[in-house]
């Protein structure tokens, strides 16, 4: 497989990747430019940008710069004078951060779920759809969307959650809906909402700090979910809620 499918593969998975570009050499070095090089955060690779110690500060300054919020950097190094190689060029590689798509689990496959599920597909997300119910969650439906037949609540319990998974949760029961955000609160996330009126909100806030949950935790949650665009049908309401997800993601959590 070439490099180049090896990237669509791992985008395809959702892995986060630095791409190692070999932009300028001189003198002697191991590879010349245009030498690519994939940096995994687990430090694995994919292709070569020479190897030995030049390879190992390459890999060192992507991994460093996966966890950064910068998106490239460009690593300039004499191969004998700073690394002791006995090559005796320098090489000046660029290094370019590829994101995982940000990840959306929508709870529940209604009305507004089905519209909430396509358009956050078409800017960007990778979505994914939870409903216990056959009928209702079908690939007719959600066309090119990942669909699991199970229960939102105990699904919801297996997940791990990270900082680029964002949780939605639209179900058809009061008590469903519960259920998955107590399974979701304390997990890592970007952004965990819950569909309904203001009403509904605080009740639901009152049931969290009477099951144990800090305030810290409690404020976490998002309901209710969207931008105030005055919705009201379920396309409308899909427009408000993809709204504030694309606020999240581009300007941060605490983004109001």
């Amino acid at each position: 497989m070439d490099l180049y499918a090896e990237m669509a593969a791992l985008i395809a998975e959702g892995r986060p990747f630095v791409l190692a570009t070999v932009i300028e050499s001189a003198g002697s070095t191991p590879q010349k430019p245009g030498s690519k090089m994939v940096v995994l955060g687990d430090g694995g690779l994919r292709g070569t940008v020479g190897g030995g110690a030049i390879e190992h500060q390459i890999i060192q300054a992507a991994r460093a710069l996966l966890e950064s919020s910068e998106r490239t950097r460009v690593i300039e190094t004499h191969l004998t004078h700073e690394l002791g190689m006995c090559c005796g060029g320098r090489m000046k590689v660029f290094l370019e951060k590829h994101g995982a798509p940000p990840r959306l689990t929508v709870f529940g496959a209604g009305h507004v779920a089905r519209e909430l599920a396509l358009l956050a597909h078409r800017v960007g997300f990778r979505v994914t759809v939870v409903d216990a119910r056959p009928e209702w969650a079908t690939p007719e439906r959600f066309p090119g969307l990942e669909l699991v037949l199970k229960d939102p609540a105990d699904y919801a319990r297996t997940l791990s959650g990270g900082s680029e998974h964002c949780f939605c949760i639209t179900t058809h029961d009061h008590p469903l809906d519960q259920a998955v955000v107590e399974a979701l609160l304390d997990k890592p996330s970007a952004y965990l909402g819950v569909i309904g009126s203001r009403r509904k909100a605080e009740r639901f806030r009152m049931r969290l700090r009477a099951a144990g949950f800090s305030d810290e935790a409690v404020a976490r949650l998002r309901s209710p979910m969207g931008v105030d665009i005055g919705a009201l049908t379920p396309e409308e309401i899909a427009v408000s809620i993809v709204g504030e997800l694309i606020r999240v993601r581009r300007l941060g959590a605490s983004a109001e």
